[in-house]
């Protein structure tokens, strides 16, 4: 009968197992009922089983002590016991009923096999100590029957005989597991690449192979076909143990336990259908019935959607609540840390960010982010569990770290979390930080080659009243002007009129006017509200500057590959010294500029060129080895030589790649700057709407950050030409025409420049931006005085052309620098 052995520390019990049916839905219930046990005189460490010497119809128990002793039980009695020659150490065991031998690796790191024959005649090992009868030959001394030196220790031990023929030894080890004859000889291994806590060899359905599990600590099961990886799953914990078997009528389902007690049951593959619907009795159906259900669920459904909307935002928003604090003041020791701003103290910013949630939640995330080069002391939090009703407060402190300014002083703070039901929920909370954590108060200038005004419906207000912590204390009495310093080095101007209700701000960078515009916008909304005038209005009747604007569009442009070209000229030159670069600069700038339309095409020249330098370095290091390994001493022909000058070429590489993605980057945030400047004056000269203002952000900042792969000018060319082909569309021809679905690095800039004086053209005179399906049709675009439709006509957009010229241009610049003739006219917004 089948019987249940637990071995123990220091005792072997041997149970009963009984089965009765049981009366709930339980199902059948199990009793184990000891049998009979054995107190043991030595430390078990384990066991095998089996029919030793042939014995038929019962088996017997082999224990292996910690100090190397294998005791054999036969039922109720102790049968004999042998110590193994030269044990240190207990390893696996296993029985091998083919051989009728023990199979275990010692402490030497080999196996060894032994006969139970030999096991049996040999002499009893009651001391571990050689009596002298043994020394002198009185007794048969313990012989291995043959070994495999494996190198390592081992796990686990498991032999398998699948069909009559022939049987198979497996060996777990601790890098590598082993498949061998019953002779000992390998048939085959396999190293693994992580290390294994358990393994079980199964049988295969391909014929003349065996499947093996093996379970590694990285929380992973292997299924290996002979030496053959067939398939990899994620377990939740560590396996230490594992089988296959089936429950419920499921074949091969995979038993694994974990170190801490978790069985757990897993299949391969889809999911099982493990339930079975009952038979019910067949009625006749009822349609009008039906339809009349019907009916009723459609009309909840449509007035679910017309009140509530598809997702129920008030439950989500109630799980969680993030709110952010700034604090009004500097911390009293700053953490900036590795600034390159120059001379002046870095201030840092403390910001608390609160979570109070109504629910339990799990798996917290919180992510920190402001426009660089601001940057956070600390910018990620993780909380694995909140109860509920439970509040938690964070802090980290902002400062600036570049000598740029970012483009927006606002952050985020975005939490990831999972409701109890196992929903991924997100929340977010947006903060402002201060102008003054990145501008410092200075003096005012009285000429500056960039001004803009902002026009308001108010009496202009004080600007100390404004800008509380910028005034300057030696002008105290210069209430309408004021002076910023930011502490990259530019600086700005604000003067208020005495008479007008305007404000001036002027600076010698186009994009340092974003932040101080923005801020005072803000800042008279915030007066006048506390006042309680709720009918406060900015406008902008000037010029558009996009003139200044294509000019940060072109260096932009040019930035991303100057010092690209530059670079890659002076490694095909080979110029290494320094003092001999700028003479190259000036002997060939007109090489440079011939290869900056060609490398603008191929923008990934840089990347490959250094992939190049490392193959070929690798390629020298496996020549010069060959060289070392050789008996033979051969001259190694300046491989050394080539191999240090390849390095030094890979390292400034590396650093050329660095410092043109530092250059790009700081290029880009300028241009982001610029590009706010002009939306938010294009939304003040139209009175656009905020879904308006939305949608142009959409299509002028759709890239947080430039790439190789992705650049600003064609992704924000491609969005302009979708507003001009859909909303800002003059007649149906425009709307047929098809955008290309590829973007691709343009030439040059005169396309996207175009555009975006055609979009403000088109602006001017009506065009409204929406994103609905109703404003693809073709709009009839009417506007006081008379002013004329966009033409379709290459004579008369060129006309058009000139208009806009002196629309938006100043007095004293072009928008195009090139003639108009020599520029390709836009026939429709594809090309």
């Amino acid at each position: 009968m089948l019987h249940l052995a637990v071995l123990h520390s220091r005792k072997l019990c041997v149970y009963s197992v009984s089965g009765s049916l049981g009366n709930v839905e339980h199902g059948t219930q199990y009793q184990i009922k000891l049998m009979y046990e054995h107190n043991l005189q030595r430390t078990a460490c384990n066991m095998t089983y089996g029919s030793f010497g042939g014995v038929k119809g019962r088996d017997l128990i082999c224990i292996q002590s910690m100090d190397g002793m294998l005791m054999v039980f036969e039922q109720e009695s102790y049968a004999f016991g042998r110590f193994l020659p030269g044990s240190l150490l207990p390893g696996p065991l296993a029985y091998s009923s083919r051989t009728d031998s023990f199979i275990t690796v010692s402490s030497c790191r080999q196996v060894e096999s032994y006969k139970y024959q030999v096991l049996a005649f040999a002499t009893d090992a009651d001391k571990r100590q050689e009596t002298e009868q043994q020394k002198l030959g009185s007794g048969k001394r313990l012989v291995v029957d043959w070994t495999l030196n494996i190198g390592e220790q081992a796990l686990d031990i498991c032999i398998v005989s699948f069909n009559q023929s022939a049987s198979s030894v497996f060996v777990l080890g601790e890098r590598n597991f082993f498949c061998l004859k019953d002779n000992g000889q390998i048939r085959f291994m396999k190293k693994l690449d992580c290390s294994p806590s358990c393994f079980l060899p199964y049988c295969s359905v391909s014929e003349g192979t065996i499947n093996t599990l093996i379970g590694n600590h990285n929380n992973m099961l292997h299924v290996y076909q002979d030496v053959t990886l067939k398939w990899a799953t994620q377990l939740p914990h560590i396996p230490v143990a594992v089988r296959v078997g089936c429950l419920h009528d499921l074949k091969g389902v995979i038993v694994t336990l974990s170190d801490d007690g978790h069985l757990q049951c897993s299949y391969l593959g889809t999911d099982p259908s493990l339930f079975q619907a009952p038979k019910v009795e067949s009625r006749e159906l009822n349609y009008d019935e039906l339809d009349v259900e019907l009916k009723e669920l459609q009309k909840i459904i449509k007035d679910v959607n017309k009140s509530q909307g598809v997702w129920p935002m008030t439950e989500r928003e109630d799980d969680l609540k993030v709110s952010a604090v700034v604090s009004p003041n500097f911390d009293s020791v700053s953490q900036s840390t590795d600034v390159e701003v120059g001379a002046d103290l870095v201030p840092s910013v403390t910001v608390k960010v609160t979570l109070q949630n109504r629910v339990t939640l799990q798996k917290i995330r919180l992510s920190v982010y402001v426009q660089p080069p601001l940057v956070l002391t600390c910018d990620q939090f993780t909380f694995e569990f909140m109860a509920p009703e439970m509040t938690r407060t964070v802090g980290f402190s902002v400062y600036l770290k570049g000598s740029y300014l970012p483009s927006e002083l606002e952050g985020n703070a975005v939490v990831s979390y999972s409701r109890p039901t196992g929903i991924p929920r997100v929340s977010q909370c947006k903060f402002r930080l201060p102008l003054k954590l990145i501008c410092l108060p200075g003096q005012p200038s009285k000429t500056a080659s960039h001004k803009l005004t902002i026009d308001t419906n108010k009496s202009p207000v004080s600007l100390l009243s404004l800008f509380p912590g910028f005034a300057n204390q030696s002008e105290d009495d210069q209430v309408n002007v004021m002076g910023f310093r930011f502490l990259g080095g530019s600086r700005v101007t604000l003067l208020a009129s005495k008479t007008s209700q305007r404000y001036r701000i002027q600076s010698e960078q186009f994009e340092d006017l974003w932040l101080i515009t923005n801020e005072l916008i803000i800042r008279l909304q915030e007066y006048f509200e506390k006042q309680g005038i709720k009918d406060f209005a900015c406008s902008f009747s000037g010029s558009m500057p996009l003139q200044e604007y294509f000019e940060l569009i072109d260096h932009h442009f040019e930035r991303i590959y100057f010092d690209l070209v530059s670079y890659l000229m002076l490694l095909k030159l080979g110029l290494k010294e320094v003092n001999k670069i700028p003479s190259f600069f000036s002997n060939h700038v007109s090489v440079l500029h011939t290869c900056t339309e060609k490398l603008r095409i191929n923008g990934e020249k840089l990347e490959e060129l250094l992939s190049e330098r490392a193959v070929q370095f690798r390629a020298i290091q496996r020549r010069l080895l060959t060289r070392f390994k050789d008996k033979t001493p051969a001259p190694l022909q300046h491989l050394d030589t080539l191999l240090d000058g390849t390095y030094k070429q890979v390292i400034s590489l590396a650093d050329a790649v660095e410092e043109n993605q530092d250059n790009l980057f700081q290029s880009f945030t300028r241009l982001k700057s610029a590009t706010h400047l002009v939306i938010l004056l294009i939304g003040l000269w139209q009175k656009l709407s905020a879904d308006q203002i939305a949608i142009l952000e959409a299509a002028f900042l759709p890239l947080q950050q430039d790439t190789q792969e992705l650049g600003w000018e064609e992704t924000v060319d491609a969005a302009i030409s979708h507003l001009l082909k859909t909303c800002l569309s003059k007649s149906s021809k425009e709307q047929a025409l098809n955008l290309s679905s590829q973007l691709s690095i343009p030439k040059d800039t005169s396309r996207l420049k175009k555009h975006i004086t055609l979009l403000c053209d088109r602006l001017a005179k009506g065009g409204r931006l929406c994103l609905s399906t109703d404003a693809a049709a073709p709009q009839t675009m009417v506007m006081p005085g008379g002013c004329a439709t966009i033409p379709e006509s290459d004579l008369e957009e060129r006309s058009v052309e000139q208009d806009s010229t002196e629309l938006f241009t100043n007095h004293k610049h072009l928008i195009v620098e090139t003639p108009i003739a020599e520029v390709s006219p836009l026939q429709g917004v594809s090309e």
